[in-house]
Parts: C-alpha cells; structure tokens; sequence
C-alpha cells in the first residue's frame, strides 16, 4: 500500500487506482443505454446515464470508505434510490392525456442500480443489468397509446 503524503494530505494512490477502475467500469456499462436514448430521441442522452452510473457508483464507495460498517449500507442505498427516484420524476411529463418518459424515468433508475453494483464490484450483476436495459429500450417498442 503506497501513501503519499502531498501538500499535507495523505493519498493512497493504490486505492484511487481502484477506484477510477470500478468508476470507469460503471461509465463503460452506461454508455449504450445512454446511446440508445440519445439516437430515440427520448429525453435524456448519452450524458446523463454515464453520470447517473458514477455518481451512484461514487456515493456508494465514498461511504463504504467512510463508515466501513455493513449496517450502514442499506441506508446509503435507500437514500442513493431516493434522490434517483426524484431525478427519474422529472423525466415524466402528462401532455395531451398522455404519459411520457416513464421507460426513461425506469431506466435512470436501472442506471443508478447498476453503478451501485459495481461500487459494490457485483461486476456481473452490473454487467447483467446493463444489457438487460439496453436490450429492452432497443428492441421493445413502446406502446403506441403512451408515447
């Protein structure tokens, strides 16, 4: 275990390494998805599902170096899927008597939960979650009453 100290603040540049390899890992198993929505024209895009991967991915590994207590992970998580659920929210609108953006909202959500399995370095559950979504927003077709 490397630390160094630089300006007074103590890095352990083994354990940053590790992390932008797990922060890489969410952005790479976003970017379909967030293709896919960029090239359907539906709502949020090729940015947003990359950040919404890392920062739950970031939340999670800030605070399991914080607390280091399995107890506290549940919380984190329900607080993680709170503020998603808020920002998923936002994604659906009513307009004509119809409802829009519900597969965007269900998909931010997706996203987020698979940037907390790989915090968490579930990387096949990750891996698994992204391809099940890309797979379903691609070649499922919304229904025609809805969007």
């Amino acid at each position: 275990m490397q630390v160094i100290a630089l300006f007074g603040i103590e890095i352990n540049w083994w354990h940053g390494v590790r992390d932008f390899v797990t922060i890489t890992v969410a952005y790479l198993l976003a970017l379909p998805i967030g293709w896919h929505r960029l090239r359907a024209e539906r709502g949020f895009g090729l940015r947003t599902y990359p950040l919404v991967a890392i920062s739950s991915c970031t939340f999670l590994l800030i605070g399991e170096a914080m607390t280091g207590d399995a107890k506290a992970d549940p919380r984190l998580i329900q607080g993680l899927m709170t503020g998603i659920g808020f920002l998923g929210a936002g994604a659906i609108l009513k307009r004509e008597g119809k409802v829009l953006g519900i597969a965007t909202a269900a998909s931010i959500w997706s996203t987020a939960a698979m940037g907390a399995a790989v915090a968490y370095h579930n990387y096949e559950l990750a891996a698994i979650l992204s391809f099940v979504t890309f797979v379903t927003l691609r070649w499922f077709p919304p229904p025609p009453s809805t969007e």
